[in-house]
């Protein structure tokens, strides 16, 4: 079992940043594929962006491309989402994802309980 524990999100002004981070606990293993993952309000969840525990490779949703980076920490067993040039359709809960597999599409297997973010106009 794998638990994951978001924190990082919070409300903020359109242009600006928030990184989130993600502390995976329990049986992780260097083959898994982490991801986070967003869902707004009437929306379906949207995969945001992935990294290979080993190897670090990473993927993007292309709405993200160029202002996002995800990253881990091996070490401490950590997952991070950089989020830079915010815009109000970034606003949604966001989620930590732990997959068994080397897929991005997964499936993920872990989920956190989600951290909120909010950007104002």
């Amino acid at each position: 079992q794998v638990q994951l524990v978001e924190s990082g999100g919070g409300l903020v002004q359109a242009g600006g940043s928030l990184r989130l981070s993600c502390a995976a606990s329990g049986r992780t293993s260097s083959s898994y594929t982490m991801g986070w993952f967003r869902q707004a309000p009437g929306k379906e969840r949207e995969r945001v962006a992935v990294i290979r525990w080993s190897g670090g490779s990473t993927d993007y949703a292309n709405s993200v491309k160029g202002r996002f980076t995800i990253s881990r920490d091996k070490a401490n067993n950590m997952v991070y989402l950089q989020m830079n040039s915010l815009n109000p359709e970034d606003t949604a809960v966001y989620y930590c994802a732990a997959s068994r597999s080397r897929n991005y599409g997964g499936p993920y297997d872990y989920w956190g309980q989600g951290t909120q973010v909010t950007v104002s106009s």
